[in-house]
C-alpha cells in the first residue's frame, strides 16, 4: 500500500461580495431617505434695551400689620389691642386705607391656636391676610 499525500485543492473557495455590497448600498439609501433632520434653533442672546430713565415708580399698596409677640399680646399697626378685637381694628383701618393688605406677623413663641384663630377670623370677614413667622434672634 502506497501511502500518498493527498493534495489539497489548488483552488480556494472565494465568497462573492457583490450581493452583500448591493444590500449595504440599498440600506444606506433607505436610511438617508427616511432620516429626519432637526431644525435646531439657537438661543437668542440679545439683551433687552434698558428701561428709560424717566420711569415713574409704581405706587406701593399700604399694608396693615398685625403683630403677636411671644407672650401672645397683639398689636395692630403698632397700637396694642386685645387679640379678640383684632379684626374690628383691622376693619376700621381698612376704611382709612382701602385696598390695603393684611400681614399677620407672629413671633415663633406665640401660641399656634392664636394664629389659627386670628387667620380664621380675618378670613370669615373677607379680609385676605398673609402670615409671617418671625424667628427670635436668640435661637
Amino acid at each position: 500500500m502506497r501511502r500518498g499525500r493527498r493534495k489539497s485543492g489548488g483552488e480556494e473557495a472565494e465568497v462573492d461580495m457583490t450581493p452583500m455590497l448591493d444590500i449595504v448600498f440599498i440600506m444606506l439609501i433607505f436610511f438617508i431617505v427616511t432620516a429626519t433632520f432637526l431644525d435646531e434653533r439657537g438661543v437668542d442672546l440679545t439683551q433687552p434695551p434698558p428701561p428709560p430713565d424717566n420711569d415713574i415708580p409704581t405706587k406701593s399698596t399700604p399694608a396693615i400689620t398685625v403683630y403677636v409677640d411671644g407672650r401672645d399680646q397683639c398689636s395692630v399697626d403698632g397700637q396694642g389691642t386685645t387679640c379678640d378685637r383684632v379684626s374690628l381694628r383691622v376693619e376700621r383701618l381698612l376704611a382709612d386705607k382701602p385696598g390695603a393688605s393684611v400681614i399677620l406677623r407672629l413671633d415663633e413663641g406665640a401660641r399656634h391656636e392664636l394664629m389659627v384663630g386670628l387667620k380664621d377670623e380675618l378670613d370669615t370677614k373677607g379680609l385676605a391676610s398673609k402670615i409671617e413667622i418671625l424667628r427670635t434672634t436668640g435661637s
